[in-house]
């Protein structure tokens, strides 16, 4: 059995969509960060760093949503979430899941967790208006040059449809309008009527 720590608002919903689409058996556990549970010691021991989302496997456990996402296709090959058989195009996913990871998912973070990079208050200041125009240059990489269509990779659905998701989610809260991205609006509107999606947000905000 797997079992998927998660957190809500965060990007552990990608993973989360991951396995649903799979059809694993897995158990999903909520930390309340505002409880500050990813601090605690109990599941410090699980993830050292505190953080979601963390996968618990048979073989040992699993951090950072784009090491989760290729092991959740590999594990279950049949519900085809990734081109397994393909190197280069299992590449261009990993490509496009570690820009989101790396990139763009920081340039968020630079809104409420400043604190990670300065200890300065002017500076974190400082961080939080450059989001909107970080986040927006992000998305227009994006839109402009990474999203093939329908889905993120073309006309099959993959491990990076959810983790776009997941972070275009964010994208009002970061003061960039979504309209300016309708490639990326249309897939997150989408996205939202997928019964796996439906299922994990209903779970997730219960």
């Amino acid at each position: 059995m797997l079992t998927l720590f998660y957190a809500l608002n965060t990007c552990s919903l990608a993973s989360h969509i991951a396995l649903e689409d799979s059809g694993a058996a897995y158990d999903a556990k909520r930390l309340n960060f505002a409880d500050n549970d990813q601090r605690k010691s109990e599941y410090l021991k699980i993830n050292p760093k505190g953080r979601v989302p963390a996968l618990v496997t048979d073989q040992g456990i699993l951090t950072e949503t784009p090491a989760i996402l290729v092991y959740i296709a590999q594990s279950f090959p049949k519900a085809n979430l990734a081109p397994l058989n393909d190197p280069f195009r299992l590449g261009q996913i990993q490509s496009f899941n570690s820009y989101l990871c790396s990139t763009v998912h920081p340039a968020h973070a630079h809104r409420m967790r400043g604190y990670r990079w300065s200890d300065d208050e002017v500076a974190q200041e400082s961080m939080k208006k450059k989001v909107p125009q970080n986040v927006g240059d992000c998305f227009d990489l994006i839109e402009r040059e990474y999203f093939k269509g329908p889905w993120v990779m073309g006309a099959d659905y993959t491990i990076a449809d959810p983790y776009l998701f997941t972070i275009a989610r964010w994208l009002e809260a970061d003061s960039v309008d979504p309209k300016r991205f309708p490639k990326v609006l249309d897939h997150r509107n989408r996205m939202a009527e997928r019964p796996a999606v439906k299922k994990v947000l209903a779970r997730e905000t219960a």
